[in-house]
């Protein structure tokens, strides 16, 4: 699957439609974070079940503010709309291969108890 471009207009869209989010937050003057692309669309490659998306925090100043984004590149994971993992500054492919593995293995059971709980409320 290719990686998505993720703005104001359809990241709330993508989080709730989509049980499994890896955000990348980037800017185009991040030489970091334009050099992590490839490395973020080979990990898209080989994980289609996982959609892959990039905010682009100089166009979308809002995104990386609400989830608090102040060193870039960033990652942030979701899943089932529930954030498990941010994590910023620079990271290789090994390691977001690791990541990617853990929020696999993620119980994400605590998570849905949670939310069947403030349902209740």
């Amino acid at each position: 699957m290719a990686v998505v471009e993720l703005n104001k207009e359809n990241f709330k869209e993508t989080i709730v439609n989509n049980p499994f989010v890896i955000v990348d937050f980037w800017a185009p003057w991040c030489e970091p974070c334009v050099a992590f692309t490839p490395v973020i669309e080979a990990a898209a490659a080989k994980n289609p079940d996982i959609l892959f998306g990039m905010v682009n925090t100089e166009a979308n100043p809002e995104i990386a503010e609400y989830f608090e984004v102040t060193k870039i590149p960033g990652i942030l994971i979701v899943r089932e709309q529930a954030g498990i993992h941010a994590q910023q500054g620079e990271i290789g492919a090994p390691a977001l291969d690791k990541l990617i593995e853990w929020a696999r293995d993620f119980d994400i059971e605590q998570v849905r108890q949670y939310y069947a709980e403030q349902d209740k409320k």
